[in-house]
């Protein structure tokens, strides 16, 4: 049986991040098996099947840092006050766990002989200085959570073999060209937290990727960023002060299904912005300064949550959600919500919702001057 400690470290280290996301703690899978079981979480290949943890034996098993906690290859040495990292690591440790510390550089040999590693948590420490051969030895390394620390730029020549990047919350003011180069398994940035602005990004600093997922919240854009990658499924740019969404914004990302645009300062959306989404299912700009129901929703046959609540709209046509005709939408929607906004509901056509599945997915109400 899997230990009590174990179990409590990865409920920590999932409630510290800002997102959930199917078989994310699939840390301790037998390196043979590629330690991956989701798709859409890894450019890796997968494989269905979790080993029996019991049976896995370490090689290293007598090998553990003072004051760390060891079992199989998950080494914990979280809230322990170090100033460095530990040596004395197991080189067959897949997960390192040195969250709240007091850690502020990653050297040269700090992971040397570290060859599987697979994961490595680094968040909520005082990193500002990163050597760029730290990460070197680590070949195997698919996800790095440096998020909390007081990093400045992007770390350089980070691994190849990396799937997902965590660095919210940082000092980050700038994403040059040709950071990313090589990272051609990545698909998941969340860098969200940092003091980017749109003239931070340089062109082409996306170039090369493949991602699925972006995350640039609670920054300082003030609109769309240019050329991030167009395979994305999820791009989240909320709490931002992006004010408008002119057409060619959204030209790129035709494979968008859920696009994050709540809490901005959003007055404007150009008719035929919106077009260049057909797979979109979720939209959310809630909480910014719409005076009426973008236009172009009900061409998007797949779109089934739309957040408006926290707006200035004050009405609602009959057309402004559902499509002219029957059997045009392919997707109903299950969730609309309009409330804090101060549209007089009672005057809301009920066939204005006509492709919505039930009508306890439509929220009104709770206006307040």
């Amino acid at each position: 049986m899997r230990p009590l400690w174990l179990l409590t470290l990865l409920l920590a280290l999932s409630q510290a991040l800002p997102f959930e996301q199917k078989g994310f703690w699939d840390f301790t899978l037998d390196d043979g098996l590629l330690m991956m079981n989701d798709e859409e979480a890894s450019g890796s290949d997968t494989t269905s099947g979790v080993p029996d943890l019991d049976s896995v034996t370490p090689t290293f098993s007598a090998m553990c840092p003072f004051g760390c906690h060891c079992h199989l290859r998950v080494v914990q040495c979280s809230d322990l006050g170090l100033k460095t990292v530990p040596k004395e690591i197991s080189p067959d440790t897949t997960l390192l766990d040195l969250q709240n510390n007091d850690i502020s550089e990653l050297r040269k040999d700090d992971f040397k002989g570290l060859q599987h590693l697979y994961a490595l948590v680094l968040v909520n420490n005082k990193i500002s200085k990163i050597h760029e051969k730290a990460f070197s030895p680590l070949r195997k390394l698919q996800k790095l959570y440096i998020s909390k620390n007081h990093l400045v730029e992007i770390p350089p020549n980070l691994p190849n073999s990396l799937v997902e990047l965590r660095i919210h919350d940082n000092r980050i003011r700038k994403v040059p060209k040709g950071v990313f180069s090589g990272l051609r398994n990545m698909n998941c940035i969340e860098m969200g937290g940092n003091p980017l602005e749109n003239s931070g990004f340089e062109p082409g600093a996306f170039d090369g990727l493949k991602l699925n997922y972006l995350r640039i919240s609670e920054a300082k854009l003030t609109g769309i960023p240019k050329d991030l990658p167009e395979t994305l499924n999820e791009l989240h740019l909320d709490h931002n002060k992006i004010q408008a969404i002119e057409l060619e914004d959204l030209l790129r990302y035709s494979k968008l299904y859920r696009l994050g645009l709540g809490h901005n300062q959003i007055r404007m959306i150009e008719n035929g912005s919106l077009s260049f989404l057909p797979t979109l299912r979720e939209l959310h700009l809630d909480n910014n300064k719409l005076s009426r129901v973008p236009a172009g929703l009900p061409d998007l046959k797949l779109l089934q949550v739309v957040y408006l609540h926290s707006n200035n709209i004050t009405k609602v046509g009959i057309n402004d959600f559902c499509p002219m005709g029957f059997g045009v939408k392919r997707a109903y929607y299950n969730g609309i919500s309009l409330f804090n906004n101060p549209v007089p509901y009672w005057e809301v056509q009920p066939a204005t919702f006509r492709c919505v599945t039930d009508r306890l997915a439509i929220q009104f109400g709770n206006y307040k001057k």
